[in-house]
C-alpha cells in the first residue's frame, strides 16, 4: 500500500518533513532527488536533518527549500530532569545553527510567536512555550541599567486563533512585526503526526516558516520570510494524529502477511471505507492521547528552556529558571 498516495487522496498533510520523506522513500528506501538527509545519535534522542536543496526536491516534498530538523526523543514522555536538560540543549544548539544559516546577527532582536488556541489543550503548545520563555525587550527599553550582558532583546506574543479574535493570525503578527522590526521570528505551533509514538515526543525545527493549522486541514496565511519580511524559524511538536492515518496502519498491518486480504482489500476500497466512516467529520477527524495535557506542559517547558539557552548566551543548562522568577 502506498501511504503517500493514500494520504494525498484523503487530503492529509504531513507536518513532519521526516514523515513525508519516509512515505516517499517507502520500504525500498529510495533516494529522493534534491533532498539530503543526515542523522545524529545522542544519549536520549535521534536528530535527523533533512535539507530540501532545489526546486526538484521542493516539488517532490511539497514544502519550501530549507532545513528541517527533527528531534525524536521517546523518553520525553518520562519525567526525568537529565533527559529534559539534554533535549533542551539540543533544541538550543539547533536554534543557533538555524540562526547562523539565516545569518542572524548576534545582537538582533527576536519575536517569539506562540501559535494556537490556549483554550484547547492539544493546540496550546505555542502559548505554553511563550509563557515559559524569557522576554527582555522591556528591560532593554525601560531598565537598560539592569542588564549585565549575555541577554538578547526578546519579545513575545500569543495571538490566539481566528475563531477567538476574528482576525487572521498572520495579520496580527504582521502588525507587530511592522511596529517592532525584529531581526527574527520564532513561531511555535502544534503539529499533526502520522505516528502515534511521535505525539509529544518529537520536535521539528525549520528555517522555512510555518502554515498554521495545515496539519488539520485549515488553510491559513503562512508565516514566513515572504509574508512577514523577516526570517522565520518554526518549532513544532505533534499533538494529534489523523484518524485516517490510524485506519491506514490497521489495514496495512492486516494485509502485510495475508495475500488473501491484499486481494480483497484494495487501496480504492480502503479509501472508500475510511472516507465513509469519517464523512460526518468532513473527513478531518484527529485524535490525541488522554495524557495530552501533561505532554504539552512538559514539552513546552523543554522547548522554552531550549529557546532561552539558544537566544541568551548568559543562560546555561540548569539555570534558566533563575531568570524566570
Amino acid at each position: 500500500m502506498d501511504a503517500n498516495k493514500f494520504f494525498e487522496t484523503l487530503g492529509i498533510h504531513l507536518d513532519l518533513a521526516l514523515e513525508a520523506t519516509e512515505a516517499l522513500r517507502g520500504d525500498a528506501q529510495k533516494e529522493i532527488p534534491g533532498v539530503s538527509e543526515t542523522k545524529e545519535e545522542h544519549s536520549h534522542a535521534t536528530v535527523t536533518t533533512i535539507k530540501i536543496l532545489d526546486k526538484t526536491g521542493q516539488q517532490i516534498m511539497g514544502r519550501p527549500e530549507g532545513s528541517y530538523i527533527t528531534i525524536e526523543a521517546p523518553e520525553l514522555a518520562i519525567k526525568d530532569k537529565e533527559i529534559y536538560e539534554e533535549i533542551s540543549s539540543i533544541v538550543a544548539n539547533k536554534i543557533v545553527e538555524l540562526m547562523q544559516d539565516l545569518k542572524i546577527d548576534k545582537d538582533a532582536s527576536v519575536l517569539l510567536v506562540g501559535l494556537g488556541n490556549w483554550n484547547a489543550t492539544p493546540d496550546a503548545l505555542g502559548p505554553e512555550v511563550v509563557e515559559n520563555s524569557l522576554v527582555t525587550r522591556h528591560l532593554f527599553h525601560y531598565a537598560p541599567s539592569e542588564l549585565t550582558g549575555g541577554l538578547r532583546e526578546v519579545s513575545a506574543i500569543a495571538p490566539g486563533v481566528l475563531g477567538i479574535t476574528g482576525i487572521e493570525t498572520a495579520e496580527i503578527i504582521k502588525g507587530v512585526v511592522e511596529k517592532l522590526s525584529p531581526g527574527l521570528i520564532i513561531a511555535i505551533d502544534a503539529l499533526a503526526a502520522s505516528n502515534l509514538n511521535r505525539v509529544g515526543t518529537t520536535i521539528q525545527l525549520t528555517n522555512t516558516g510555518i502554515n498554521p493549522g495545515s496539519g488539520i486541514g485549515n488553510k491559513r496565511t503562512g508565516i514566513n520570510l515572504n509574508t512577514m519580511g523577516t526570517p522565520v524559524i518554526a518549532i513544532g511538536v505533534p499533538t494529534v494524529v489523523h484518524a485516517a492515518v490510524i485506519a491506514f496502519e490497521v489495514f496495512a498491518s492486516l494485509t502485510q502477511n495475508n495475500p488473501y486480504l491484499t486481494q480483497q482489500i484494495t487501496e480504492e476500497k480502503m479509501q472508500a471505507i475510511v472516507g465513509q466512516i469519517l464523512e460526518p467529520f468532513g473527513g478531518q477527524l484527529v485524535v490525541t492521547p488522554k495524557e495530552v495535557d501533561e505532554l504539552i506542559f512538559q514539552t513546552a517547558k523543554v522547548i522554552a528552556t531550549g529557546i532561552n539557552q539558544g537566544l541568551h548566551p548568559r543562560i546555561e543548562t540548569g539555570n534558566s529558571s533563575f531568570y524566570l522568577q
